[in-house]
């Protein structure tokens, strides 16, 4: 039974999408190095987020979402006691980048920051997803984005929280995730889908983790891996994440990618509404992933 030791980590001037596309089928998870991302925008954003998620809490509710917590800011207590939460539920829309920045009240500079990070994760998620598209044998102007929500998160560890879990084992519910993790601060961990141990995603100053979610299982057909993963608390100090979810567009059905389906392969899942999907994942107890198995195509499962 072959084993994954560590992350694999991609170059993204360097490899082409077959190589990507490897790392998603095995394990559902890399580091990207070479991203197109200048170093000190990360740096710069990192700040601006952690001065954000130090205003109180009354300041931060002002981006709670009461219709639908996923989209707005998370409280501690929600998650976990020491973790919180703020979102940008559509930053590839100029429109939703400034509501949010009016929420926070946020300032000129934090503007700027904010405006700069948002356009160039933007357009990282658009030569992503081109060269997945590649990778599969499928043009890259192919590659269609939806939602791209920014989650801003901190975790505020204490002595008493050594040991414990930052954020529980779950998959990603969307298509993929770029992470800024932080630097100095390591503890997510990512399933190996072949042996079930826990690798330590380790931080590597300068790159970003790429995760796959379950809708990007579904749309690879089955091929991509929606890696489980979790964070574990190993130190008593601030740590700061920013993560991009890229979510399906909002009027399209979840769906796998039709250039992936002939008589050989055929679709292994049927069309569904993701935020249907999302719901069933809370109501059915499946932060991992499993209530994908209730839009498994008849076919496949005669088959």
């Amino acid at each position: 039974m072959s084993s994954i030791k560590s992350v694999p980590i991609i170059d993204m001037q360097e490899e082409d999408g077959e190589k990507l596309v490897r790392a998603c089928e095995e394990l559902g998870c890399f580091r990207l190095t070479n991203h197109g991302i200048p170093l000190s925008l990360m740096s710069d954003m990192k700040a601006v987020v952690r001065s954000l998620l130090d205003l109180p809490l009354e300041s931060k509710m002002k981006n709670a979402n009461p219709d639908e917590p996923s989209k707005g800011y998370t409280p501690p207590n929600m998650a976990s006691a020491f973790f919180d939460s703020l979102s940008l539920y559509d930053m590839a829309s100029p429109a939703s980048v400034q509501h949010f920045c009016a929420q926070m009240d946020a300032s000129p500079y934090q503007r700027e920051i904010i405006n700069k990070y948002t356009c160039a994760m933007n357009d990282l998620v658009r030569v992503m997803g081109g060269k997945l598209m590649e990778g599969l044998g499928i043009a890259a102007d192919n590659f269609r984005g939806g939602i791209n929500q920014l989650k801003m998160n901190k975790y505020n560890y204490g002595p008493e929280t050594v040991g414990l879990n930052g954020a529980v084992m779950h998959s990603d519910a969307g298509l993929f995730t770029i992470l800024q993790d932080d630097e100095d601060v390591n503890g997510l961990e990512a399933v190996d889908k072949t042996t079930g141990e826990l690798i330590s995603v380790d931080p590597v100053p300068g790159t970003l983790v790429f995760n796959v979610g379950d809708v990007g299982k579904v749309w690879s057909n089955g091929r991509f891996c929606n890696v489980k993963h979790k964070v574990q608390c190993y130190n008593p100090t601030i740590r700061i994440t920013i993560a991009l979810f890229v979510l399906p567009p909002k009027d399209e059905k979840v769906q796998v990618l039709p250039e992936l389906v002939d008589r050989q392969h055929p679709a292994l899942y049927v069309p569904f509404d993701f935020e249907h999907y999302r719901k069933l994942r809370i109501s059915t107890s499946s932060p991992t992933g499993e209530a994908l198995d209730l839009f498994r195509s008849h076919q496949d499962l005669v088959n």
